[in-house]
């Protein structure tokens, strides 16, 4: 019953009607899910390994076990090669294999070019290969996926962050707040990019590594946000018949003050998240971002940079990129719009 009160919510239905008004954010967050949900797909779309195996009447499944090449009657004991021939014909000749449409992983390369990597686009590899023989398009599936999560969680934990340190300065106020303002002028003038270039002499870098360091920082983007809704909140009419009738500040926080606190945050949430993207691909363009070989846009990117001859591998990122961005920005714009009250009573054009 709570459920269904809470879908028929008027204020929540007038503001995804204001949503879907906005055409151009409307379209883009489905194309943008659409393209989420092929990115996360990824396996079943190029991998270099057969959705499954049909041998000798038995059925194998390539992308969730690993099998050694004896099972198909080869005689090394290490992982089967599908791609390569002498498998293949061996399986062929008692069964067959179901391929994903793109046969390759985002680092299988290719030993059977015809030119020189990076080769340009073929049949064989649409989007051509990089300077290591690897398929350009499958490195742009999976390094969109890797983009798009890391961005979330970041974007996600850092939200909470932010919004738990500004609702407490703009609670509790005077000491509290003065001294977590000059705390947070202090830490954000820390030089995070060289940060992450000191520390990478140190750790290697991986996916939870910079997830870890970049979330040091990122939190503060909400907290001024917060505070401000918070500072106003603490001093509204009906907040302090609240406290003086001796509700917790724990019931004040979470129930009085922190809705309208929510909306300023969730209208942020999809710059914080583009900006998280942006900042990942930078790091990566550095050289500075994830593992070597890891799938990235801006490993891609730096490719391009050195390979100017191979005009596919700079034009393929870009457009990834500026698809991908664009995108959040629009829909940001029609969050933006919806949770702006001025704009769904017709004051504001």
């Amino acid at each position: 019953m709570t459920r269904l009160a809470t879908l028929k919510n008027p204020l929540r239905q007038r503001r995804w009607q204001a949503f879907k008004k906005n055409r151009r954010a409307y379209f883009s967050l489905w194309i943008f899910s659409g393209l989420l949900i092929f990115s996360l797909a990824a396996e079943f779309i190029a991998n270099d390994k057969p959705l499954f195996v049909s041998y000798k009447q038995t059925w194998y499944w390539p992308i969730w076990h690993h099998y050694p090449e004896t099972t198909f009657g080869g005689i090394f004991e290490t992982e089967a090669d599908y791609r390569d021939a002498a498998v293949s014909n061996l399986i062929q000749a008692d069964g067959w294999m179901l391929w994903p449409p793109i046969r390759y992983h985002y680092d299988t390369i290719n030993y059977d070019l015809t030119e020189p990597a990076p080769s340009p686009p073929s049949k064989e590899n649409w989007l051509g290969t990089d300077d290591q023989g690897r398929d350009v398009l499958a490195r742009i599936i999976y390094g969109f996926r890797i983009s798009i999560l890391f961005g979330l969680t970041l974007t996600l934990l850092s939200s909470i962050m932010g919004i738990f340190a500004g609702a407490l300065q703009g609670y509790f106020g005077g000491k509290f707040d003065l001294l977590g303002q000059r705390f947070i002028e202090i830490w954000s003038s820390l030089p995070q990019l060289f940060l992450l270039i000191i520390l990478s002499s140190f750790v290697t870098p991986n996916f939870y590594w910079l997830l870890g360091i970049m979330l040091l920082f990122s939190w503060l983007s909400l907290v001024d946000v917060v505070r401000a809704e918070f500072l106003r909140g603490r001093n509204l009419e009906y907040v302090k018949a609240a406290r003086a009738l001796g509700v917790s500040h724990f019931s004040l926080i979470r129930r009085h003050i922190l809705p309208n606190a929510m909306v300023a945050s969730l209208t942020f949430m999809p710059f914080i998240l583009n900006s998280a993207i942006t900042t990942l691909t930078s790091l990566d363009f550095l050289g500075f971002g994830l593992p070597p070989g890891s799938a990235s846009l801006g490993e891609l990117l730096a490719q391009g940079k050195a390979n100017i001859h191979a005009t596919w591998l700079g034009i393929s990122a870009f457009f990834t990129l500026a698809l991908q961005l664009s995108l959040l920005i629009f829909i940001g714009e029609g969050v933006r719009d919806a949770f702006d009250p001025r704009l769904r009573t017709g004051v504001a054009a």
